[in-house]
């Protein structure tokens, strides 16, 4: 896999993670340097974690599965990919992470950027990248570079997006879903078509 076609998967990867990004920028009133770097440690570390681990479990059964490699790299990306253009057109207002910074009971949580509420949203936007790091096991890939560049990728978005949540709208997150989507679903169609024309 080729540097160029890494970033495109990386940033259809993120997007899940730049669309939460945003959504966190929304909902505090004030954004520090070290508040938009916790985003991006948070989200660009699981996003590298992720694909690692799925990555390792794949390739338990990539001898025996090597026939059906590009449907399954296909079948993964595309499903990953057709969930969130779905959830792109979805109109849902119950935001789990948008919201006030409550926990179940009703206590208020001090940080907004603490592990309480960090921890479980970048587990949530990586697991995606769970299945994504299956397929990897199937590609000619150099995988420790494809973790560290999908999570430098997923750092710097979540980054950018968590400054654009707090400045710009929430107009990016159906955007950022809807074109992560299209690349992820992109990505698994060129695979499927270089598997079958080998």
């Amino acid at each position: 896999m080729k540097t160029a076609e890494l970033f495109l998967l990386a940033v259809g990867l993120s997007m899940d993670a730049f669309a939460v990004a945003v959504c966190k920028g929304l909902s505090v009133k004030k954004i520090s340097i070290l508040n938009i770097i916790t985003v991006g440690i948070y989200f660009g570390g699981f996003q590298a974690l992720m694909p690692t681990i799925g990555y390792l479990l794949g390739s338990q059964f990539a001898d025996s599965l090597r026939q059906w490699d590009h449907w399954i790299a296909f079948i993964l990306l595309a499903i990953i990919g057709a969930r969130a253009i779905k959830e792109s057109f979805e109109r849902d207002e119950r935001e789990p992470f948008c919201g006030p910074e409550e926990l179940p009971s009703g206590g208020k949580i001090k940080s907004p950027f603490g592990p309480a509420l960090m921890f479980p949203m970048a587990v949530a936007t990586s697991i995606d990248a769970l299945a994504a790091g299956v397929s990897f096991s199937f590609l000619d890939i150099n995988i420790v570079y494809a973790v560290c560049f999908i999570g430098i990728v997923t750092f710097t978005l979540s980054m950018i997006g968590v400054k654009c949540g707090a400045v710009f709208g929430a107009k990016f997150k159906q955007r950022a879903e809807f074109t992560g989507g299209l690349i992820l679903v992109l990505m698994g169609l060129k695979i499927l078509i270089e598997g079958l024309m080998e």
